[in-house]
């Protein structure tokens, strides 16, 4: 240990809340200092709860965050602990623009030996930062953004299901799901999200997330389950809560909420990480129980594995037997789903081989929000794809529509750089063969889609 750091317990010999165990106590700093008096009254009352609710009092200032961080280890102006200090010690913390950089991918929450909610301290930060005006650089011009704030007017009425009788099957036919529409009731309800608003927004990367759903469908009417769907339901809310709009968030909530009550179902079900998230964490959180089981589609099929009758993909839908996996943020450190995705993956009769970093040391997909994208978030993306290629898959299965277009907006992208912007992007973003690997969503694997 070293000669200059002592560990001190507390008076109290307990482990309470309010300070760290210990700390740097010879020749302690103003940071030590402050975070060792417990009285000290720090901001707001709303930004001293989001102090004490993360537990940053508890940062040891080791720099462990630091080193893990995706963001931080490209921009060495991003230093998590930074920020955590620059909130206790009553600085304007929220006029920091760094606070938007945060991938809030909970890498830095799973090193962190002191427990320290980091990403859940990011989220609270940027909910203080929006009620002075404070915002993050929204991509794609803040288009998707407005989207979601659309769907806060409760008159609102959209076009949403038309792709339900729009599905064929063999030799092109139309082959309608089976969901009983307009069927309102039921006790199983498919989550949908905003999986229609993608393909039409990102049409240039030729995307079918829409699949995404047609083909959880499908599994569900295997197993004997047809679904309700919700004609008038909205985005969760996700992106809006974790970019610091609450105010939206809730009422996007309140909206989900009225229309799943109305459906009298007892289980949701759906195929998106953050959704899954946040209709069974965020939702009881901010709102209060809905009364229901939410389930992502991996973990209710992975409890159906002997009734499915899995057909192993071959040659003719030319998907190879060398696959690697990708776990999703949300689904993987938030909520601790990484088993099941890899047991179906298995069931399918494909090799799985791990990338490097997997499961709980698994690398985000480089943005989050569809805010601040940058050339960090590229070199991300470019570096992850690359260590996908490496394995020696020939395909990167992806478990979130979010961690697919990102890849491959960044395979995209890469190759359409246009020369000017090249000279002032580091040589890590440009794309070799190295990077180049297909992506499939795990899903449609399962339902013998291409």
């Amino acid at each position: 240990m070293s000669k200059n750091l002592q560990i001190q317990p507390r008076q109290d010999g307990s482990a309470g809340s309010g300070f760290p165990l210990c700390s740097k106590i010879s020749a302690p700093d103003t940071f030590s200092r402050h975070i060792l008096r417990r009285d000290r009254c720090v901001g707001t009352g709303l930004l001293q709860e989001a102090i004490k609710k993360a537990k940053a009092y508890y940062c040891l200032d080791c720099g462990k965050c630091t080193s893990v961080c995706p963001i931080a280890l490209r921009n060495e102006a991003f230093i998590p602990r930074l920020l955590v200090k620059q909130a206790i010690m009553e600085e304007e913390v929220i006029k920091n623009g760094l606070i938007w950089d945060c991938l809030t991918c909970k890498m830095c929450n799973e090193k962190c030996e002191s427990g320290v909610q980091y990403a859940e301290f990011i989220r609270d930060i940027r909910i203080e930062a929006c009620k002075t005006g404070g915002v993050g650089i929204c991509a794609h011009q803040g288009a998707l953004q407005s989207i979601m704030r659309m769907m806060t007017t409760p008159e609102l009425k959209q076009n949403r299901l038309n792709w339900v009788t729009n599905v064929k099957g063999k030799g092109g036919t139309p082959s309608p799901l089976r969901t009983l529409l307009p069927r309102d009731e039921g006790e199983v309800l498919y989550f949908v999200g905003c999986l229609p608003y993608f393909d039409a927004f990102f049409t240039d990367l030729a995307l079918d997330t829409l699949q995404i759903a047609k083909d959880s469908i499908k599994i569900l009417n295997t197993l004997g389950i047809e679904p309700v769907l919700m004609p008038n339901e909205r985005c969760c809310g996700h992106d809006l809560l974790w970019t610091g709009d609450v105010e939206n968030f809730k009422k996007l909530s309140y909206l989900n909420i009225e229309q799943i009550k109305k459906t009298g179902c007892k289980k949701i079900i759906t195929s998106c990480p953050e959704c899954y998230y946040t209709l069974k964490e965020s939702y009881p959180a901010y709102i209060g129980s809905m009364g229901v089981e939410v389930m992502h589609i991996t973990e209710f099929l992975s409890q159906k594995l002997s009734a499915i009758n899995f057909r192993t993909p071959n040659a003719e839908h030319r998907t190879p037997r060398t696959v690697t996996y990708q776990d999703p943020c949300r689904l993987g450190r938030f909520s601790g789903i990484y088993e099941e995705p890899r047991e179906i993956i298995k069931h399918l009769g494909l090799e799985l081989v791990e990338m490097g970093k997997h499961s709980r040391n698994s690398i985000c997909c480089g943005t989050s929000g569809w805010m601040n994208c940058s050339q960090y978030s590229k070199q991300i993306q470019i570096a992850r794809l690359k260590e996908a290629k490496s394995t020696g898959a020939s395909t990167l299965i992806t478990g979130c529509p979010k961690c697919q277009i990102h890849f491959k907006c960044a395979i995209k992208g890469s190759g359409d750089t246009p020369p000017p912007l090249k000279t002032l992007l580091p040589r890590e973003v440009e794309l070799s063969e190295e990077a180049r690997i297909e992506i499939k969503d795990l899903i449609s694997l399962v339902a013998g889609g291409e």
